[in-house]
C-alpha cells in the first residue's frame, strides 16, 4: 500500500468508513456478537415549523392562516435533520414572542374574525359567561392540542381564564381567545415530551405512556397531532397490545395524512427546504436564462411527488428512488429538462426515455441545483451530499488554512475533472476529496441548473467515477445502479428514519435495533411502507431511558 493510500485509509477510518470494503452488496460473513438493545433518554422536542403548520390546520381547519414568523428550525450540522435539531436547540426569547403572537392570531381568526365562531366552539353560549360551554370546548380542543386529556385542574384553569376575559371584554368568544392562546403558548403544545414511566418489565427503562407513544406515532407517520380516532384508541387501551398497536399503525399508513408525513420526512432528509430559499440556489442569470424564482419550489415538488408516488402508489423498492425514469414535471421543469410540458397547468407524470441519462433523485433538478455553484456544477458538493445524506458517511471539514477554491477553467484545464485533479493529487486534500469528487464527477453531464450536456468548453465530458476501488461506474445511470444495489444506501435510509423518529443520533447500544430494522427492510424488498410499520411497532419507539442516563454517540 502506498503512502497516499495509507493516508486515505487512515482518513477513512477516522470518519467511520472502510478503506478496502465494498460499498455495494455485502459479502456473507459471520456477524460479530452485538450488544443487546438499550434505548436512550426521550428528548424534549419542539414542533418543527412543518409540524406546527400541520397541527394548527388540523386544529382550526385548512383555511386558517398560519403566521409565517415562527422560531427558526436549525439543523445540527449542514446535512443533519431538523427533527434532531429541534431536540438540541432551545427556544430563543424572540421565539417565545413569536409563539405568543401566533397563538393570539390563530385564536382571533377562529373565534372573532370567523363568520360563525359557534360552529368552531361546538356550543352556543347562554350568555357572556358560560362556563359549561367553555369547559366542553376546551376539553375537546385541549385534548387535540396537548395530545392527551386535560386534567381537571388544567381544564378549570383554562375555563377561569376564559370566564374572566369574557367578563372584561363583554364577549364570550373573545374570552375564549385568551384561553385558546394560553393552550397554544403552553410547552404542552409547543414541545413533545417523551419521558415515559418506569417499565414494569424492563428494569431501568421507562415505557412511554400510551399518549406519548401515540404522539410519537402521529408525528412520525403524519407530521401532525393525533386525530380523535388515535386518541380514542389510546383511551380504549388498544396501544397496549402488539396486535392493537399494529392495527392502529396500519390504519394510519392508509390515511391520506400518511402522504403528508412521508413528504415531511423526505423534505427533512433530503434538505429540500433549501430550495425555497432563493439565496441558497440562486444561479447567474447571465449564464442560465431558464432560471427564475419558480425553479426551486417546482424542483422540490417534483421530488416529493416522485417519492410519494414510489412509496404509496407503486409501493416500489427504495432502489427505484435511484434508478426510476418516472417523475413528475410542470412547465418550469419541462423547459429545463427539454421535454414536452404537461398539457394542463400544474404537474403531470413523465417518463424519461431509456436512452436518457437521468435516473431517480440524482437526476432531479432539486438535487442538481442545490449542490452546484452559481455558474458551475460542483463535483465536491454533489459527492459530499451523496456520502453524507444518502450513505450516512460523515466527512470532516477541511482544515481552516486550506484553500478549497478551484482554479478557473483554462485551455490546460477546460473541464471540471481537470480542475478537481489538484484536490485528488494534493495530500492535504486527497483523503477527503477522494470520498466526494469521484462521485460528483459521475454527474458532470448535468450543469449547475440540471440541464443535460455532453461537453464543457467544447471538450467531451468524461462522466465516469467510482465509490471505492472495484466499484466503478461509467456515467450517472451507472452511479444510480450502484447506489440502488448498495447496502450502505439501504441502511442509511433506515438509520435516517430512526433518527427522525427518535429525535436523536443513534448510539452504540441501539445498534441491535438498527440491525433488526435493516434486516426487516431487506426482507421486504426495500419497501418503505413496511419500514415505517416496522419502526412504528418496534421497542425502539416505545422505550426510553430515564432522563438522567446518557450514552456515547456512535458515528
Amino acid at each position: 500500500m502506498t503512502t497516499s493510500a495509507r493516508a486515505l485509509c487512515a482518513g477513512l477510518l477516522l470518519v467511520g468508513l472502510g478503506c478496502d470494503g465494498s460499498i455495494g452488496m455485502r459479502e456473507p460473513q459471520p456477524e460479530p456478537e452485538q450488544p443487546a438493545f438499550e434505548p436512550q433518554p426521550g428528548p424534549l422536542r419542539r414542533l418543527t415549523a412543518t409540524e406546527y403548520r400541520n397541527t394548527v390546520r388540523d386544529l382550526f381547519g385548512p383555511d386558517i392562516v398560519v403566521p409565517s414568523s415562527l422560531e427558526e428550525d436549525q439543523r445540527p450540522d449542514e446535512h443533519g435533520l431538523v427533527a434532531v435539531g429541534v431536540s438540541t436547540f432551545s427556544v430563543s426569547s424572540a421565539g417565545v414572542q413569536k409563539y405568543e403572537d401566533a397563538a393570539y392570531s390563530l385564536a382571533e381568526q377562529a373565534l372573532v374574525q370567523a363568520e360563525d365562531p359557534a360552529a368552531f366552539v361546538g356550543c352556543t353560549p347562554g350568555g357572556t359567561v358560560d362556563g359549561a360551554c367553555a369547559s366542553r370546548f376546551l376539553e375537546r380542543f385541549g385534548r387535540r392540542a396537548w395530545r392527551r386529556p386535560l386534567s381537571p385542574a388544567e381544564r378549570d384553569r383554562l375555563v377561569a381564564i376564559a370566564d374572566d376575559a369574557a367578563e372584561r371584554t363583554g364577549d364570550f368568544h373573545q374570552g375564549l381567545v385568551y384561553a385558546v392562546a394560553t393552550v397554544l403558548q403552553s410547552p404542552n403544545f409547543v414541545f413533545r415530551a417523551e419521558v415515559g414511566k418506569p417499565s414494569p418489565t424492563r428494569a431501568g427503562w421507562n415505557e412511554l405512556t400510551d399518549y406519548e407513544l401515540a404522539t410519537r406515532l402521529s408525528y412520525l407517520l403524519w407530521s401532525t397531532t393525533p386525530d380523535d380516532a388515535l386518541l380514542d384508541a389510546v383511551a380504549a387501551g388498544d396501544l397496549t397490545t402488539p396486535a392493537g398497536l399494529e392495527a392502529e399503525v396500519r390504519r394510519m399508513l392508509e390515511d391520506p395524512k400518511a402522504r403528508q408525513g412521508l413528504r415531511a420526512f423526505f423534505d427533512d432528509m433530503l434538505i429540500l427546504d433549501k430550495l425555497l430559499e432563493t439565496s441558497e440556489i440562486q444561479k447567474d442569470p447571465t449564464v442560465f436564462l431558464h432560471y427564475n424564482a419558480e425553479v426551486g419550489p417546482s424542483a422540490r415538488e417534483e421530488t416529493l411527488r416522485f417519492l410519494e408516488d414510489l412509496v404509496f402508489e407503486r409501493e416500489g423498492s427504495w432502489g427505484e428512488a435511484f434508478t426510476s425514469r418516472r417523475t413528475f414535471i410542470d412547465r418550469t421543469l419541462a423547459s429545463i429538462y427539454a421535454v414536452p410540458a404537461p398539457a394542463r397547468e400544474g404537474f403531470g407524470a413523465y417518463e424519461f426515455p431509456a436512452e436518457a441519462g437521468r435516473r431517480g433523485i440524482l437526476g432531479h433538478v432539486s438535487f442538481l441545483i442545490a449542490n452546484s455553484n452559481r455558474a458551475t456544477s460542483s463535483a465536491t458538493k454533489r459527492g459530499a451530499y451523496i456520502r453524507q445524506v444518502l450513505l450516512c458517511q460523515p466527512i470532516p471539514p477541511p482544515p481552516p488554512d486550506v484553500d478549497t477554491a478551484l482554479e478557473p477553467s483554462s485551455p490546460s484545464a477546460p473541464t471540471l475533472r481537470d480542475r478537481v485533479a489538484r484536490h485528488l493529487q494534493d495530500p492535504t486534500c486527497a483523503s477527503c476529496h477522494q470520498l466526494m469528487d469521484p462521485l460528483g464527477l459521475g454527474l458532470e453531464n448535468f450543469d449547475a441548473l440540471g440541464r443535460w450536456r455532453t461537453t464543457e468548453n467544447d471538450v467531451t465530458i468524461d462522466p465516469s467515477g467510482y465509490l471505492n476501488d472495484g466499484v466503478a461506474f461509467d456515467d450517472a445511470a451507472g452511479l444510480a445502479e450502484v447506489l440502488a444495489d448498495s447496502d450502505l444506501a439501504h441502511d442509511c435510509l433506515v438509520r435516517t428514519l430512526y433518527r427522525y423518529g427518535t429525535g436523536h443520533h443513534e448510539v452504540a447500544s441501539e445498534s441491535a435495533a438498527l440491525r433488526d430494522l435493516q434486516r426487516s427492510f431487506e426482507a421486504s424488498d426495500l419497501n418503505v411502507k413496511a419500514l415505517l410499520l416496522a419502526l412504528a411497532t418496534s421497542d425502539a419507539l416505545r422505550f426510553v431511558l430515564p432522563p438522567s442516563d446518557a450514552a456515547e454517540v456512535m458515528e
